[in-house]
């Protein structure tokens, strides 16, 4: 009998933090702010309409309207520490001892004093809930390839001013949306303040864009980790360096989907990816709208890929590793994957 993937020890490390909200948490705030929700937003979240996308500007501008709406409703601290808290209280549900959340606080700056306040409204209760849950809580900032490039540099600085392996601490600094926006380059001396900072550097790519746009990420940004970067697949020569780099590759195959990236689960180049010797690490990006949490990719790579239950122990094994937790956090979690794996 296949063992129970909710219980497979994991790491969750490709969570956006207003994607990762609760179809409820999404009414309940929309209901308290008097906003009224876009009724395929409501759909999409309630698992009633899947979210499929063609994989264009168009559908990419779909996808950020109903992003901004769901966004448009967390307008209070209370609302920002719900959304922290109930998405480790989920992971936790899922297996996950490692969460670390994507946050761009700039949106909800308006609604708390600031930047700053932000932020540490998020750190706060990330670590009050890591203690609550046991799901140790990392924090990464992640400027917007739609704003500009100084914007990404104030983030830098503020994110490494909070630098801290500890749980509630920020352990990384992203770079996310249309990854066919701006310049990737200019966005180099803000991943340099981050660097200098003792942050790790994880910017999206490799999900609109293919191999090219890879090699231009690895240029400029030098990441230690890849926001997707599935279609490092399509070129050996790229996947190879990618793996020969050690640069660990965030693979959230229900979005790829949704976003019309592939046509089908069985499109997603997981084996590939795995075949090659890349570090994988399953995430569930904005389970909002792709209506597919953290245990549902493991699910897609155990019947549709084929993996047995050694190798979800390995994807598993992969996520701890890459993971930027400590190492008695990480040593807990490999642990528990052995424990799985024999039946304990």
């Amino acid at each position: 009998m296949p063992r129970d993937l909710s219980s497979l020890p994991k790491a969750h490390l490709h969570l956006h933090f207003t994607g990762s909200m609760h179809p409820q948490t999404l009414s309940d705030l929309a209901d308290e702010a008097g906003i009224r929700l876009p009724q395929s937003l409501r759909e999409h979240a309630a698992g009633l309409d899947p979210l499929r996308l063609p994989a264009n500007e168009r559908g990419w501008f779909r996808f950020q309207r109903l992003y901004d709406a769901a966004r448009a409703v967390v307008r209070s601290e209370s609302a920002m520490r719900r959304i922290v808290r109930e998405a480790a209280q989920a992971d936790a549900e899922e297996g996950s001892g490692r969460l670390e959340l994507q946050v761009d606080p700039t949106s909800y700056a308006p609604f708390v004093g600031g930047l700053t306040p932000a932020l540490e409204v998020v750190l706060d209760e990330a670590e009050q809930t890591s203690t609550a849950t046991g799901v140790d809580i990392g924090v990464v900032v992640a400027a917007s390839r739609v704003r500009h490039p100084l914007d990404a540099r104030v983030l830098a600085r503020l994110a490494a001013r909070y630098a801290s392996d500890s749980p509630g601490g920020v352990v990384g600094f992203g770079l996310s949306n249309d990854e066919r926006r701006g310049d990737t380059s200019e966005f180099g001396p803000a991943f340099a303040i981050a660097a200098r900072g003792g942050l790790a550097l994880v910017p999206h790519g490799g999900e609109l864009l293919g191999p090219d746009h890879i090699e231009e990420v690895l240029g400029t940004l030098r990441p230690d980790r890849l926001g997707h970067g599935v279609r490092a697949a399509e070129d050996p020569r790229v996947l190879d360096r990618v793996v020969d780099a050690g640069i660990a590759l965030e693979v959230c195959p229900g979005s790829n989907v949704s976003l019309g990236v592939y046509p089908g689960s069985d499109e997603v180049p997981l084996r590939t990816l795995v075949g090659a010797g890349a570090q994988v690490a399953l995430g569930a990006d904005d389970p909002l709208l792709f209506g597919s949490r953290l245990t549902d990719q493991y699910r897609t790579a155990r019947e549709v890929h084929g993996f047995t239950d050694a190798e979800l122990a390995e994807l598993a094994r992969s996520s701890i590793r890459a993971s930027l937790a400590s190492d008695s956090v990480r040593r807990r979690l490999l642990t528990g994957v052995d424990d799985w794996l024999a039946g304990v």
